[in-house]
């Protein structure tokens, strides 16, 4: 039941203290505060990185090919490392149930021309697999195909950002690009969720290019997704097991390290984990010792204000007021004094958080925000903290002596 008598001594007791209150209410509001930014900015890095991931499929690896660094079995360093079709077959035949889809990637950077508008965009010449590997989310029309690949079709899957540059409101599937001087007809519109970079992609059929440049059956380099039951220990030991073989298949010293590199997602996106998990603890350490420090004034205020009401309190005890009910009025006091300052901090960053956050999106780092159990576990800790910065002072003045009490000056 709501006393009044009660909450106008807690008031009354306030207003006596008001530049203590609220230097040390400040300092818990300042706390809290801190602490949902930081836990934001966490947030906001975690988004950012889960962005970046989102772009390709998570347990996929990336093998890419450049040139020796170190002199191995005959060869002399430099030598230009060569990914080729036979590689997938390779992995195909050696790696059965270790993998879900495989693609090669040749790359151009090309003018594309419909009409009279005219840009140059990135060409991705690819397997059909690529569309899972990539994410690739088709709005119009397909995918390249076997087929495709078998016919070396002049066919291509268009961004949308392509689209729109170069179709307008014209209709694409269906029409026709030239691509340095050969006619391709659209097939496909496509969307990415990782980032608009990716949706001024061009892709075409990998053996339609390799025919076009040079009839060649180079690669730039081979993506692959492993097998999706795998853990990340067998993950990592997939890709290890993978540049192993291919050092030894392309006379590569085990040891060099530039000739041929392996990006595997898996093993990225758990130093990720690490290192936002690591981020996270020392956010919390940092608000939680800030808000300690609030405890401990809120505590000393209250302990300074028991002793200027000592004769008070004792002449309480003596007309019949129960230790409980001095205890009550003590903590009431903190609880009240913490919730309040604590609740404008935490309402007044995870507010910043709310207008700033979604205009927040850039690589790395996007849309930082607190979520609702972040907030509530926040109130709960505030309570809390209220509780304890109260106990000892409460304790303090329910063993007041009556007698001790009335002789305080």
């Amino acid at each position: 039941m709501f006393d009044r008598d009660l909450w106008s001594e807690i008031f009354n007791s306030i207003k006596k203290n008001k530049l203590r209150t609220f230097l040390t209410g400040f300092s818990v509001a300042w706390g809290i505060f801190i602490l949902v930014l930081l836990l934001g900015s966490v947030k906001g890095l975690q988004n950012g990185f889960a962005k970046e991931f989102n772009d390709d499929a998570s347990n996929s690896i990336f093998i890419f090919a450049s040139t020796t660094t170190k002199p191995y079995g005959g060869f002399d360093a430099g030598r230009r490392i060569i990914l080729k079709n036979k590689d997938i077959e390779y992995i195909k035949g050696s790696f059965e149930g270790s993998f879900e889809y495989i693609s090669g990637r040749f790359n151009k950077f090309l003018p594309i021309k419909h009409n009279k508008e005219k840009a140059t965009f990135p060409i991705r010449a690819v397997h059909p697999d690529h569309q899972f590997i990539e994410k690739t989310i088709i709005n119009k029309g397909r995918f390249l195909t076997q087929q495709d690949l078998d016919s070396r079709a002049k066919v291509v899957v268009l961004g949308k950002k392509v689209v729109e540059e170069l179709f307008k409101e014209e209709e694409a599937l269906g029409n026709t690009v030239e691509i340095n001087g050969y006619i391709y007809t659209v097939v496909g519109v496509f969307s990415d969720e990782g980032n608009e970079r990716e949706e001024r992609n061009v892709y075409v059929p990998i053996t339609t290019f390799q025919m076009i440049y040079g009839n060649t059956d180079q690669l730039a380099q081979i993506l692959l997704t492993y097998n999706p039951k795998f853990s990340l220990a067998e993950a990592i030991n997939f890709s290890e097991v993978l540049e192993e073989l291919f050092k030894r298949r392309l006379i590569i010293d085990p040891e060099d390290q530039g000739a041929i590199y392996l990006n595997n997602k898996a093993e990225q996106f758990s130093d990720v984990s690490n290192f936002t998990f690591i981020l996270s603890i020392m956010s919390i350490s940092i608000g939680v010792l800030i808000l300690i420090a609030g405890i401990v004034g809120i505590g000393n205020i209250l302990v300074f204000i028991i002793k200027e009401r000592t004769k008070e309190i004792g002449i309480r005890k003596a007309l019949g007021a129960r230790p409980s009910q001095v205890i009550k009025l003590v903590i009431l006091e903190s609880v009240f004094i913490t919730s309040i300052a604590g609740l404008g901090g935490m309402l007044f960053g995870s507010g910043l958080l709310a207008l700033l956050g979604p205009l927040i999106d850039s690589p790395g780092f996007s849309n930082p925000s607190v979520d609702m159990l972040t907030i509530i576990i926040a109130t709960i800790i505030l309570v809390i903290s209220g509780l304890l910065a109260g106990l000892i002072p409460a304790i303090n003045a329910a063993n007041v002596k009556p007698i001790v009490a009335l002789r305080a000056d």
